[in-house]
């Protein structure tokens, strides 16, 4: 139903948490999944997919890693871009070191994959592009540098949309809130019972899953959202819906 059967989609951060459910869940639908990722050995752990492994901040890797993908696959029905990372958490932690490697890392890395596979996909008639951006981009919650890397992200998403919405190009943003995957493990080494404490924020008091992240990537990817781009839709259990800890804690009594 997601037609989806034959596509070439093409998945950064493939290796990771939310990475793995992408490809697990492409792949699925029928899907020709190109998996990148800068780590050889999680990329190795995937079955039934073709491998590119290359740094997304170095840009003339990425446009070469690119090349080779178009050349070899095609140009893609779909490129997910899901790579990211932060442990700058406050203002305090935030330097220009952080800052640029941040930035460089969610969303100059995100320019760099996208912009070199614009050509062929606007000459194979167009396709879809799903960046995996955060419900930081939205409202604070920590992580300064992160958060204005992904509210770039946002605005490239609509760029794209808008520039190229005539090529047969769509662009969208998830927008995730906390995902339960290996990159909250050094938080909770710290702070075993954090999780507890998190969820107490969020209306379905849970935090969404990896699948759930992977699922709405598929239906942006696919023709179901044909008449859909430049949006960003949060994933996010209803953390951005409004503060369930002050209506039950203040209000509620």
């Amino acid at each position: 139903m997601f037609g989806m059967t034959g596509k070439h989609v093409v998945i950064s951060g493939a290796g990771g948490g939310i990475g793995r459910a992408l490809v697990a869940l492409f792949r699925e639908c029928g899907a020709r999944v190109t998996a990148c990722d800068r780590d050889a050995d999680l990329l190795a752990a995937l079955e039934g997919v073709t491998t590119e492994v290359f740094e997304l901040t170095n840009r003339a890797a990425t446009t070469a890693a690119m090349e080779r993908i178009i050349a070899r696959q095609g140009a893609p029905d779909a490129i997910i871009g899901n790579a990211g990372f932060t442990r700058a958490e406050r203002m305090v932690d935030v330097g220009p070191e952080a800052w640029d490697s941040e930035l460089a890392i969610n969303l100059t890395g995100t320019y760099n994959l996208v912009a070199p596979s614009l050509p062929a996909m606007i000459a194979a008639g167009g396709g879809s592009i799903v960046l995996v951006s955060s419900v930081n981009a939205l409202a604070h919650f920590g992580n300064p540098a992160y958060s204005a890397a992904k509210a770039g992200l946002n605005a490239y998403a609509r760029a794209l949309a808008v520039e190229h919405g005539r090529h047969g190009i769509r662009a969208n943003c998830i927008c995730p809130g906390s995902v339960r995957t290996p990159a909250w493990d050094h938080r909770i080494e710290k702070q075993p019972e954090l999780l507890d404490e998190v969820v107490r924020y969020y209306p379905l008091a849970r935090l969404v899953t990896p699948e759930e992240v992977a699922q709405t990537a598929l239906f942006l990817a696919s023709p179901l959202s044909s008449g859909i781009t430049g949006t960003a839709i949060a994933v996010d259990a209803g953390l951005t819906a409004g503060n369930r800890r002050f209506v039950s804690e203040v209000l509620g009594g």
